[in-house]
């Protein structure tokens, strides 16, 4: 094969949705609360497939598979990547807590952590949770999680769409499982 060369479909080594569904996941859950855009709610359920996560929890007004919205963004991983709904926030965070997750608002907050300089260990059952595109988490949620992660920003704006912003964490906490 030439160097450069752009793969074909089959040549990616893509897992059938069988193997998928039993392959072992990665550790780690993404929490979208209230999230508006069914499209940014497909992409983090394509970014959880892209990553292997172990779930993905929907939260309150956030729209739920099937939806043509997510459909369109998620191409296919809506029906392989587990997931669930919980009414609120609370209930999610205590549910998670009980199978031993560490909960970690996706926020910019006092005392949050830097996403570059946070280390977890690959034993580490981590949920992130990922808010509103306007108002971001909520605070009464906030005060119920473990720890906060910040993307560290240095532009003008500092703020990113959930979906990148999903992408940027996500992959940051799955990296160290790639298996070469």
């Amino acid at each position: 094969m030439q160097e450069g060369h752009k793969l074909k479909m089959d040549e990616l080594n893509r897992k059938s949705v069988e193997e998928f569904k039993q392959a072992e996941k990665n550790p780690v859950i993404a929490v979208l609360e209230n999230i508006r855009s069914a499209y940014n709610v497909g992409s983090v359920f394509r970014t959880a497939d892209a990553f292997l996560l172990q779930a993905v929890y929907i939260v309150g007004y956030t729209c739920t598979p099937p939806h043509k919205e997510i459909k369109k963004t998620a191409l296919g991983a809506e029906d392989t990547v587990e997931w669930q709904y919980f009414k609120t926030s609370e209930e999610a965070i205590r549910h998670l807590k009980s199978i031993g997750y560490k909960v970690y608002a996706v926020e910019q907050v006092a005392r949050s952590l830097k996403l570059n300089q946070v280390q977890f260990s690959s034993s580490d059952n981590i949920a992130v949770i990922f808010g509103n595109e306007v108002t971001g988490v909520e605070q009464s949620t906030i005060s119920h999680c473990d720890g906060f992660l910040e993307i560290p920003q240095m532009g003008m704006k500092h703020s990113l769409n959930i979906a990148t912003a999903a992408g940027v964490v996500l992959w940051e906490l799955t990296k160290k499982f790639v298996k070469v």
